[in-house]
């Protein structure tokens, strides 16, 4: 093994001594640790460009959990007995690790590459996605278009969808440093896909428009979605494009107060994916709300953390179509800051079979930051989603949930941070029909609660 490492060593210091490499060198990125807090969006910088440079970094977090999980179904006999709920223990959960590769190409132009070396829904490495940043056209002619490039940049590969300003401040894997709490929110909006962002920033006004293939896994295949899976041509096989499109306005007004205020868009007419469902890192409340049995409702809640991934959230079902909106406030004074959703969505089930369900959501933070550069803080969150599962249901159900949370960044690359919740669902029905069976519903009455300790590092 000692072999191999100094083999690795003089390979590359051979290769960086030949091409004249150079490390850490790159353009108009934002930091993996602290300070990229409350940074949103592509940003600008006057990093000199110094000929190819590479970048490498990582991060890593791990759990304690000690949450339980509750419902009204403890009445349940016979062969319905089956579906109570789990005990859950106060033990730890797979560790998760990142990794990021990037390298400055050319002036203005550099590549980034991000991979999940183990997480929650895959124990393997594999590549989160990858893309291309412009910020000069130089490469093409010195100089072409600078006034414009100025203030422009442009996104190219597969990547994670810029809808709303939420994902900047959510848990992607491993990086979870710009989480101050551990939970994402319940309805939670995050996708990568094939396509393409331009970025126009001037002075406080923020602006984006982006287009996709609508596709999480990239193939050639038509793909019918919905309850039957073939490749036989009708109205649901031909994928159509998403948009993508954020507006908005951030100004740092003096030396203490900070403003911003976005609106985003994301639309497909026909996608192959699902906005709500698509991070496949896995949500961060393992195993809550299941039972040990093979089927569930409304969907396979088996206790296995690799299967059921999203334990904790709320997906609306959308079949292949979808709008929804985000607007995002952020007001930070001093130590003290908000940060706010709200979310419409609506959709249907499938394609020309059902009409429009909407599904909203509405989210509220507030934070204290104080310390030796802010490196401690407390906190308290709010998260509610309601809306209906199915054109057909007769109410809306709703799912809400309290977190409050407090952190200590040891340095500005470790975090660490407590956190209690709780999340209530209400309204959803005590048995539902799978397969025209009546199945016991596991959130029917349903309810868990309890503390999540978590601690993070990240370069």
């Amino acid at each position: 093994m000692k072999k191999i490492y100094l083999l690795f060593i003089a390979l590359t210091s051979t290769f960086a001594v030949n091409a004249q490499l150079s490390f850490g060198h790159i353009q108009n990125q934002v930091p993996r640790d602290q300070r990229a807090i409350n940074v949103f969006d592509v940003r600008k910088d006057t990093t000199a460009y110094k000929g190819i440079s590479v970048d490498l970094g990582g991060a890593f977090a791990l759990q304690f959990q000690a949450i339980n999980s509750f419902n009204d179904q403890r009445n349940l006999t016979g062969a319905n007995a089956d579906y109570r709920l789990n005990n859950l223990t106060n033990d730890f959960n797979l560790p998760n690790a990142n990794m990021t590769i990037g390298a400055q190409l050319a002036d203005g132009v550099r590549v980034n590459l991000d991979l999940y070396l183990a997480s929650r829904h895959h124990h393997e490495t594999w590549v989160q996605g990858g893309y291309l940043q412009i910020d000069k056209l130089d490469f093409i002619k010195k100089g072409l278009l600078e006034d414009v490039m100025k203030y422009t940049t442009i996104k190219i590969g597969q990547m994670e969808n810029n809808y709303g300003d939420a994902h900047f401040r959510r848990s992607n894997n491993a990086y979870t440093i710009t989480n101050p709490f551990v939970g994402n929110n319940i309805m939670d909006a995050f996708t990568t896909e094939m396509g393409a962002e331009v970025y126009y920033n001037r002075s406080s006004f923020i602006s984006m428009i982006g287009v996709t293939n609508s596709k999480l896994n990239q193939n050639v295949q038509e793909v019918i979605p919905g309850p039957t899976t073939a490749v036989t041509p009708d109205q649901n096989t031909t994928i159509s494009p998403t948009i993508l499109a954020k507006l908005g306005w951030d100004k740092q007004i003096d030396s203490d107060l900070r403003i911003r205020l976005t609106g985003s868009l994301y639309h497909t007419a026909n996608s192959s994916g699902n906005l709500y469902s698509s991070d496949r890192a896995g949500s961060r409340f393992y195993s809550v709300m299941t039972h040990a049995g093979t089927i569930g409702y409304p969907s396979s809640n088996i206790l296995d953390s690799e299967s059921n991934k999203d334990t904790g959230r709320f997906n609306p079902g959308f079949g292949n179509w979808a709008t929804s909106y985000m607007i995002n406030p952020f007001v930070k004074y001093k130590g003290l800051e908000f940060f706010g959703t709200l979310e419409f969505a609506s959709g249907g089930d499938y394609k020309g079979t059902d009409d429009t369900r909407n599904v909203n959501q509405y989210v509220g933070d507030i934070l204290y930051r104080f310390g030796n550069h802010e490196n401690l803080y407390v906190g308290a969150k709010y998260n509610l989603v309601d809306g209906k599962l199915k054109n057909s249901d007769a109410e809306a159900v709703q799912v809400n949930r309290f977190e409050a949370a407090a952190g200590w960044f040891m340095t500005k690359n470790i975090l660490a941070k407590l956190s209690y919740v709780q999340q209530n669902y209400k309204n959803y029905q005590q048995f539902g029909n799978v397969g025209g069976v009546a199945m016991p519903n596991d959130f029917y009455g349903g309810k868990f609660e309890g503390l999540m300790f978590e601690a993070t590092i990240s370069f």
